[in-house]
């Protein structure tokens, strides 16, 4: 046992009646080669957060907030899925409707290593949608954009803007998650750091439903006391064979 009440394991069982949610975040796509969400300085791949993933960068700069996504599309786009998204995958192709997925990352690593029961709650990189939020559903846009004269519009006038959950604005679906996550009996968070809300307090509503919490990590997220298992390493060292479901 390590202090604070948790420890490292080798295997986990699950059992056949469990359900499992998984929250994923940027340490697992890290490990593709995609930088995490933000630096310790502050920057984000050279970049403010408050000048590229804020209402008000969209409405001073649209320009220079696309042209940031469209950069992140492009080294989207290189990296590939890693051993850590791949056993999540077959993990689900296990558990079938006992699984489910949220991740914080908006790249698309998981679809591409073969996840299906998911949930974007940040947006999504290779989608766009109107900036009047006037009800249409995103649309799937994977254009590197070179000007903002080459963004379309959408039909009701409105410019398309990055499907992305900027600073200030409400996650995606949270009713579904909260759904999601009073039905789980286990809760499995991957490289995150505990610190971006209101994703950190999942394990909490999943510990006080009754479910055990386990994370996978190369440090302890700031959120590590409320796991009841904590495993030290890679996602891609540590995810495959970790689960044994029965």
């Amino acid at each position: 046992m390590r202090p604070g009440g948790y420890e490292t394991v080798e295997t986990i069982t699950i059992g056949r009646e469990e359900r499992v949610f998984v929250l994923t975040g940027a340490g697992i796509s890290a490990e593709s080669g995609l930088p995490t969400f933000r630096a310790a300085d502050g920057l984000w791949a050279g970049n403010r957060v408050e000048d590229v993933c804020a209402p008000e960068a969209w409405r001073r700069d649209p320009w220079r907030v696309w042209e940031f996504y469209a950069a992140r599309r492009a080294a989207g786009a290189r990296a590939e899925p890693n051993a850590a998204h791949m056993a999540l995958a077959e993990l689900e192709e296990q558990l079938g409707s006992r699984f489910f997925l949220c991740t914080q990352n908006v790249d698309d690593l998981h679809e591409r290593a073969g996840s299906k029961r998911l949930l974007h709650m940040h947006g999504e990189l290779n989608k766009a949608r109107c900036e009047r939020e006037c009800g249409r559903a995103p649309v799937e846009d994977r254009s590197i954009y070179r000007s903002l004269d080459e963004v379309g519009r959408c039909p009701c006038g409105g410019r398309m803007r990055p499907h992305i959950v900027f600073f200030g604005e409400m996650p995606l679906e949270m009713e579904r998650i909260e759904r999601e996550i009073r039905k789980a009996s286990l809760m499995v968070v991957v490289g995150t750091s505990g610190s971006v809300y209101p994703a950190a307090n999942f394990v909490h509503w999943a510990r006080m439903n009754g479910a055990r919490a386990v994370y996978v990590g190369p440090e302890d997220p700031l959120n590590a006391s409320a796991f009841t298992r904590v495993v030290e390493g890679r996602a891609g060292e540590a995810l495959p064979g970790l689960f044994v479901a029965k």
